[in-house]
Order: structure tokens, then C-alpha cells, then sequence
């Protein structure tokens, strides 16, 4: 019963710890400084799923992005 409601409640969460611990698992056999890179993997997905349950869209404004690149770098002036 706990792990439905937590999968319902927390699904985008969930995904990304999951992902980032079965990758992050591949680098624990290499070391500190890689088990420290895990750390930021699993940071980064739990981080990514957090903004997918609440759905606050993506962590990159992408079009905030495109507009400041298109108006710093214009191709055909």
C-alpha cells in the first residue's frame, strides 16, 4: 500500500532516483571522486523528477534560451 500511494504521489521522483542509482551504480566501483559524481547524478534526477510531479515545466528555460540566443547571435544580419 505505501509503495502505491508513494509511486501515485511521487512518480517523477521516483524515475529519477531510480535511473539515477542504476546509473550511478555502474561508477561506484571506480573510486571517490567518481562515487562523488554518483551523488550529483542522483541529485540531478531526483531534482528533474521534483520538477516533473509538480509540474513546473523544465529546469531549462528553452525559450527564454532560444530568444536571448536569437537575438545575440542573428545568423543573417
Amino acid at each position: 500500500m505505501f509503495w502505491k500511494e508513494l509511486w501515485d504521489s511521487h512518480k517523477g521522483r521516483v524515475i529519477g532516483v531510480v535511473a539515477a542509482v542504476f546509473l550511478s551504480g555502474i561508477y561506484l566501483f571506480f573510486g571517490f571522486w567518481n562515487m562523488l559524481f554518483c551523488a550529483l547524478l542522483l541529485f540531478i534526477g531526483y531534482t528533474a523528477g521534483k520538477y516533473k510531479d509538480l509540474n513546473q515545466g523544465s529546469l531549462i528555460p528553452w525559450k527564454e534560451l532560444r530568444d536571448w540566443l536569437n537575438t545575440r547571435w542573428r545568423p543573417f544580419k
